[in-house]
């Protein structure tokens, strides 16, 4: 059985959570999910029992029980959805790209968005259309 543990304290190795997890029964694994760029854990992990019956005690005796400070949140694991975190979605419209929204663009996607691509912050508005050269100021001497 998969189980996803997650409010853990930063502080918190691998083999701490193997340890813990075996009082309920054989761990096969127990992973502490880490940040890549920055390479510090990201607060939770993922132990991974021989059976069901450990698993379920497993959840059972620690959801919710203070370890290193912290109180764990404790449950089965989902499956991981095919095509890993494609399907997060988010302002930028998952996989298919950018493109709509004020600055036009050229297809992409289906949503819009503010600017499509990786643009995160920024020039969020555009230009969104009219002739700036008639409002006179610094502009107007480039004419």
């Amino acid at each position: 059985m998969n189980i996803y543990v997650a409010n853990i304290a930063y502080s918190v190795q691998d083999q701490d959570l193997q340890e813990l997890f075996a009082a309920f029964g054989e761990v096969t694994s127990a992973k502490i999910i880490m940040d890549k760029a920055t390479n510090r854990s990201r607060g939770f992990g993922f132990v991974e029992m021989a059976d069901d019956e450990g698993g379920r005690a497993g959840i059972e005796g620690t959801n919710g029980k203070s370890f290193h400070g912290r109180d764990l949140v404790v449950n089965e694991a989902r499956p991981r959805t095919e095509g890993g975190a494609g399907d997060r979605g988010g302002y930028r419209g998952g996989n298919g790209g950018g493109g709509g929204g004020y600055r036009g663009g050229s297809g992409g996607g289906d949503r819009g968005g503010y600017r499509g691509g990786n643009d995160r912050g920024g020039d969020r508005g555009g230009d969104r259309g009219g002739d700036r050269g008639d409002r006179g100021g610094y502009r107007r001497d480039e004419y």
